[in-house]
């Protein structure tokens, strides 16, 4: 049996997290092996933005994260900011645009960045392998960790975890990252799925499931957080990214609450109604300013629809407060099978922010969304892998 093959840097996971690292690590020298299970590199960032890629976002700050430690992103966002990852694109001639809140995206595939990747991880000679699973992980006395894969065995003193989260098992994803934490005596903080659509059940599953298709902007609020983009109405529940946004914040049992309306002043839109169109039915009215059959099953359901003139001062404000403030009860998620990203992970008490470093095992270092960080929808999450690997890579072999 021959021997391990040595290099100075294994890579569990060629994503978005693991290349930035290893492109970082060879740039320095280092000869770096990255290893994946999948049959080619970077699915997220190939399905990702409906295949254009929202590689990152030009406002991220730390408190566009969530963690148990909510510092824990600083460092490694301060040192590789959107603009490294932007100058980068250009370089590689990659056309982009702005969609909105500061989301940038490719003008034409997301292929561009996972052949921008691989260039660089070919021009700093990493070597990457596909359909490489791994059997067993080792630490030996002599400090190194040695992994036995379907490839053969393979050695080196640093090792990185890049295996990312639990979400989209179609593609690949699993909980070894966690596995591997946990013998190397790391805390797992419980996992759940993140940016994913919310289900109904019940009434409210009755009242809304034909009306699968149906959009609108919408204010989405929970535990004091609040999102406005747009909400779709889906066959199991709701969807878009006001929903997926907050799904991050709910969870069973907390209050949902919508702003059906949140580009209108409701009293004044009411009154003028009132004043102007006392004969119309708020059915109609609402028709206007809403999708005709989501205002329809409102008023079926939630409202009742006379005449504006036969609405009381009480009435009416009645109305504006529930189209304000409209209780949505969610029973659940879509789970990790549509879920953009996973809450949870490796607790950061155990790295260190600056490096990715395990605190336990010298040369084990933990990066992307395997780590309990998770950024909100619209470029964060690709934003926290390339900074995360990035803090890694230029800590190996130091």
């Amino acid at each position: 049996m021959t021997g391990p093959i040595d290099s100075d840097v294994l890579i569990i996971g060629a994503g978005a997290a693991g290349l930035m690292c290893a492109l970082t690590a060879g740039q320095r020298g280092l000869r770096v092996q990255v290893l994946d299970h999948a049959n080619k590199v970077g699915k997220k960032i190939l399905m990702s933005g409906g295949g254009r890629c929202n590689f990152t976002n030009t406002g991220t700050t730390p408190a566009n994260y969530l963690s148990a430690n909510r510092h824990f992103c600083k460092s490694a966002l301060a040192r590789y900011t959107p603009w490294h990852f932007i100058e980068l694109v250009e370089r590689h001639r990659i056309a982009y645009h702005e969609k909105e809140l500061g989301q940038l995206f490719c003008d034409e595939s997301s292929k561009q960045i996972v052949a921008m990747l691989l260039a660089e991880c070919a021009a700093a000679s990493t070597s990457i392998r596909t359909h490489c699973s791994i059997e067993r992980v080792e630490h030996t006395d002599t400090g190194k960790f040695r992994l036995h894969t379907t490839q053969g065995r393979f050695q080196a003193p640093a090792l990185v975890v890049a295996s990312g989260g639990l979400s989209i098992p179609s593609m690949g994803a699993s909980g070894f990252g966690y596995q591997l934490a946990q013998q190397f005596g790391h805390a797992v903080l419980p996992t759940r799925a993140g940016l994913v659509p919310l289900t109904l059940s019940g009434k409210h599953a009755e009242r809304l499931h034909d009306l699968a298709g149906v959009a609108l902007p919408v204010e989405a609020r929970c535990n004091g957080m609040a999102f406005r983009n747009f909400m779709l109405v889906t066959h199991r529940g709701i969807s878009g990214p006001a929903v997926l946004q907050i799904s991050n914040f709910w969870q069973p049992g907390d209050d949902l609450r919508l702003d059906l309306l949140p580009d209108h002043d409701l009293d004044a839109l009411l009154q003028g109604w009132r004043q102007q169109r006392r004969d119309a039915e708020l059915k109609t009215l609402l028709g206007e300013v809403l999708p005709k059959r989501f205002a329809q099953r409102l008023c079926e359901h939630w409202l009742t629809s006379k005449p504006l003139r036969q609405y009381s001062e009480t009435e009416l404000q009645a109305v504006a407060t529930l189209l304000r403030d409209w209780p949505l009860v969610a029973s659940g998620t879509e789970g990790y099978r549509t879920a953009e990203v996973t809450l949870g992970g490796v607790d950061t008490d155990g790295l260190s922010s600056s490096t990715m470093m395990s605190k336990r095992v010298p040369g084990l270092h933990f990066i992307g969304e395997v780590v309990d960080v998770t950024g909100w929808l619209g470029g964060y999450n690709f934003q926290w892998a390339w900074a995360s690997g990035h803090a890694a890579g230029m800590a190996l072999g130091g």
